[in-house]
């Protein structure tokens, strides 16, 4: 795993197998006044789903924090460098193991940054544990099955879902570098030209993980795709979005009904032109000076 200077790797046991996850431990970042990282308010990055997909995804971010808040950046099971295990993944899955994660790694509620399917997944879980969440920041969080425009209907998740050939789909579409680099240019990225080869090398060591299949298949077949609007109104933790009006998945459209459904929760939607599924990696410092915004505003 590619991490930023200063960060290092630790791990939790989850129900579902070890989470890795990435923080602060070293030289640039020790604290000058003799206390620890663990002194310093929690500040969470999760990362979105896409063959390949891990923290890595907040890495040109994260760092930014680090200086005030003790950085938590998971790898998800069946991402990167946690636990892989063969099984068929639903959204629950992801639900606990995020509840999980914090509440071992956290003492007080926590913000929480995360990204895309990831996202709506954290508002369920900020929905059913209200104690653990202060606040969330959002990009392009969607069910990728909103108001009732099902993914799972459409014809490259039926392929998807046909024995033998999800596995030829994923050995050739995603688990090498072409793929890998076809799928941010075509699916994730708006301008190709933002795409350096060390995103598609860190894309291509998670996608290649023992395992790694399992997880990436689930996703794309739709099996963890949800009606994000039948949920969000239940949400009372303090939230932004931040939404690329390029996203091949969901438009901003769908972003904004979303956060018309519940205005209390969602006090800020923002949406941000000339960027796709991940502003995180393609514009990197506005994203960091939108987090640092929302942080402040969110905590009024």
């Amino acid at each position: 795993m590619i991490l930023p200077p200063g960060f290092e790797q630790q791990s939790i046991v989850t129900s579902l197998g070890r989470m890795v996850y990435y923080t602060q431990g070293s030289t640039p970042w020790e604290v000058v006044d003799g206390s620890n990282f663990t002194d310093l308010p929690n500040l969470v990055f999760l990362h979105g789903f896409g063959g390949g997909s891990s923290a890595y995804e907040w890495s040109k971010v994260y760092p930014a924090f680090a200086s005030e808040y003790r950085i938590l950046a998971p790898d998800l099971i069946g991402w990167g460098r946690s636990e892989h295990p063969v099984r068929n993944y639903k959204i629950d899955d992801y639900i606990t193991t995020i509840i999980e994660f914090i509440e071992q790694t956290c003492s007080v509620p926590v913000s929480v940054v995360a990204s895309s399917l990831t996202a709506a997944f954290t508002i369920r879980a900020a929905i059913a544990r209200p104690d653990l969440f202060k606040s969330l920041i959002l990009t392009t969080a969607t069910g990728l099955s909103d108001f009732a425009e099902s993914y799972t209907r459409s014809f490259f998740a039926q392929i998807i879902s046909t024995p033998i050939l999800d596995r030829i789909f994923y050995n050739a579409g995603v688990a090498n570098s072409a793929g890998i680099r076809s799928f941010l240019e075509q699916r994730q990225f708006a301008r190709p030209s933002r795409i350096f080869p060390e995103i598609v090398e860190a894309y291509l060591e998670s996608a290649q993980q023992p395992n790694a299949e399992y997880a990436a298949l689930a996703f794309v077949r739709g099996d963890l795709c949800f009606d994000l609007s039948l949920y969000i109104t239940q949400l009372n933790t303090p939230t932004a979005i931040i939404w690329g009006q390029q996203s091949q998945f969901t438009s901003p459209e769908i972003g904004k009904r979303l956060a018309a459904l519940n205005t209390q929760a969602i006090k800020i939607f923002q949406s941000l032109d000339d960027v796709g599924l991940t502003p995180q990696l393609e514009l990197p410092g506005v994203t960091i000076g939108l987090i640092r915004r929302f942080l402040k505003l969110l905590e009024l």
